[in-house]
């Protein structure tokens, strides 16, 4: 196997930027982007991926060459295909390839209205119908789900719910066993399976979802699509200080990079965040204020859906 220096001699300069081969510079990125994604410390990726954290370092730097069997181990502990690495989830099928290219160049606004035409061609009209009887709230963790989620439950005279719990009760071990034991793909199926049976059995709850939810497309369209989503924000900052507040010093264990990994994880969820039916800042407001603000915005929300489907 030729070295990194004589495959780069091998290249037209202009191919080469800041002395990294612009392939492996575009691979680091998305295998960064996936985990900070699925919200997956380096060392757990690497544990998962069986590689070492060095290695993994590496590749996410774009240094070196990288074999296609550790993209393989890589793209299997970030459950994804090869092809997601290199950019392109959607060549699996004709059908994928052919969806792909009418949503080619497509603005956000028709993609929004293609993906609610697609949700309610494969939602009963019962689940639509009934998605304001059910509130789901998103955001990272630190963002006040829990609390919020109780008090608005106990305020709207609903059921709170905690998916977390949910995945608990069905799997017999807490969500961080199940990643342990069994990692993150088995997880979200857990996850999945709670979702589904919350939403089956309960037809009016508030909901309180982990923060990664957002990374398993499946399960975050089902919750568009039957609920009302409601974001809560805050800063990185807040996110990390409410964590620790709560006793949890997992985020700060011996990484040295847990801001910049929250900071990472809250980029790359922020566009998933966003598809949320309301967004609320909680930064710099109370409990009473929050829960406050939020049910003026549940209201709003609601007189503007009855006025567009009046038109």
């Amino acid at each position: 196997m030729s070295s990194p220096g004589q495959v780069l001699r091998k290249r037209p300069a202009a191919s080469v930027t800041a002395g990294r081969d612009p392939l492996l510079v575009a691979i680091g990125e998305q295998v960064r982007n996936l985990r900070a994604l699925k919200g997956m410390p380096r060392r757990s990726l690497a544990k998962a991926a069986d590689v070492s954290e060095r290695h993994l370092a590496n590749l996410e730097k774009g240094v070196g060459n990288v074999s296609v069997l550790i993209l393989k181990q890589v793209a299997i502990a970030l459950s994804c295909s090869i092809a997601e690495l290199l950019g392109d989830e959607t060549t699996a099928t004709p059908e994928w390839l052919m969806i792909r290219e009418l949503l080619h160049d497509r603005n956000e606004a028709d993609l929004r209205r293609a993906r609610l035409a697609l949700a309610e061609q494969f939602s009963t009209v019962d689940a639509i119908a009934s998605k304001g009887d059910r509130i789901a709230l998103i955001g990272l963790r630190g963002a006040g789900k829990s609390t919020l989620g109780q008090r608005l439950a106990d305020t709207l005279g609903r059921p709170f719910v905690e998916l977390g719990a949910e995945v608990t009760r069905i799997a017999g071990l807490t969500p961080a066993g199940i990643q342990d034991l069994y990692g993150p793909a088995a997880y979200r199926r857990y996850e999945a399976q709670a979702l589904k049976e919350t939403l089956a059995n309960i037809p009016r709850f508030v909901l309180a979802t982990p923060g990664g939810i957002v990374s398993d497309a499946g399960s975050f369209g089902l919750l568009l699509s039957r609920c009302v989503t409601i974001w809560l924000q805050a800063t990185p900052q807040e996110h990390m200080e409410r964590v620790l507040s709560q006793g949890d010093l997992r985020p700060m264990a011996g990484n040295r990079e847990a801001m910049e990994d929250l900071k990472a994880i809250l980029r790359t969820r922020t566009p998933f965040y966003a598809k949320a039916d309301i967004d609320f800042v909680t930064s710099g407001k109370s409990v009473e204020e929050t829960t406050a603000g939020i049910l003026q915005a549940l209201r709003a929300s609601r007189v503007e859906s009855l006025r567009r489907a009046a038109r």
